[in-house]
């Protein structure tokens, strides 16, 4: 029996910083269950080739060239998908960038790059699209959060400081949107292995470490969050907003210690 409940067909989802990594591998999941997907970024050529290889001949993906952290070409960007689509059921705000470093050592320059893309960006781009959905009277925004906003990780201060601010971004625009019928979540991965990450995590006592402080003892792939994004688009999340749905394998129950078997507990004199 065809069950509709997580059905996303037919909907537009667009998806900024769609090009790659997360955001490409939802960008294919949404494509291949019937949504028309739209990804965005600042490299044409880099959209094309992940249009090219994502969706299907009967539903191609495309692209919108965006900035985030230029207000103008966000605006340029929503106006023309819903002047070629109609609507904007769902926006998925996965642009971001990080760069790890003390926070002694910051410039002005990679602070204000960081905030511009992964918070600022971010907001315009759901500001925008907001009005649309507001206008239309339903839409769907997910904020791509971090295991961050939960536990504070060294050497990415700006980058947890724009998440925390990302996170209660999405707990703002669901108390004000709702009225409206918008619903705003967000989506919060773990540790996620991709094409960018691949050289950090390659160090085999982060991955030892990463085993330790995951109870499901792996690293997340991109695929592990393709689920919880079909479901906060589809009707079986019509009743939940404001919310940030942890993947992360359960990094965020608690701190778990490096202790496997039994050891002595008698109290010593």
């Amino acid at each position: 029996m065809a069950d509709d409940l997580f059905d996303v067909s037919g909907k537009n989802v667009l998806i900024s910083g769609g090009s790659r990594g997360i955001g490409l591998a939802m960008a294919e999941a949404f494509a291949v269950r019937g949504a028309r997907v739209i990804i965005t970024g600042r490299d044409e050529k880099t959209l094309r080739t992940a249009c090219e290889a994502g969706g299907s001949a009967s539903n191609p993906m495309a692209y919108e060239i965006c900035d985030v952290s230029d207000t103008d070409t966000i605006t340029a960007c929503v106006e023309a998908v819903v002047s070629e689509f109609g609507q904007i059921d769902a926006l998925i705000n996965c642009a971001g960038v990080n760069i790890r470093k003390p926070a002694v050592e910051y410039t002005p320059e990679e602070f204000d790059t960081i905030m511009d893309i992964n918070l600022r960006g971010a907001f315009f781009m759901a500001q925008t699209a907001g009005k649309q959905m507001i206008r239309q009277g339903n839409g769907c925004v997910i904020n791509v959060d971090s295991l961050s906003t939960f536990s504070s990780l060294a050497q990415v201060a700006p980058y947890g400081m724009s998440k925390s601010g990302l996170s209660s971004m999405t707990r703002v625009l669901a108390l004000e949107w709702g009225k409206h019928g918008v619903r705003v979540n967000g989506l919060a991965p773990g540790f996620i292995l991709t094409d960018l990450t691949e050289k950090l995590w390659s160090d085999p006592n982060l991955q030892s470490w990463n085993r330790t402080v995951t109870p499901l003892g792996r690293m997340g792939t991109v695929d592990d969050l393709i689920g919880t994004a079909i479901f906060l688009v589809s009707p079986a999340a019509a009743f939940l907003t404001g919310q940030t749905i942890r993947v992360d394998g359960g990094a965020s129950s608690g701190i778990n210690w490096p202790i496997d078997g039994e050891y002595d507990v008698t109290p010593r004199a």
